[in-house]
């Protein structure tokens, strides 16, 4: 989302809900999460990852070898 305005993202709601985006640009967003920072994300965490807060936690678990579940 391109035009979204970041700096007002509540960290505790949904990306889908604050941004309008699709299950493709999720999709997309959950790739570029994967390459940018080299974590393996199985498809059963997509939903961990729905929000700021929930990103963040998954990516510090995944990045201390923690399990995220």
């Amino acid at each position: 989302a391109p035009e979204a305005d970041l700096t007002h993202l509540n960290p505790e709601v949904s990306f889908r809900d604050q941004l309008d985006i699709d299950s493709m640009d999720f999709l997309n967003f959950v790739i570029a999460l994967h390459e940018a920072l080299h974590i393996e994300i199985p498809e059963t965490d997509y939903g961990k990852l729905s929000s700021l807060a929930g990103c963040a936690t998954y990516v510090m678990a995944a990045q201390g070898g923690q399990k995220t579940s």
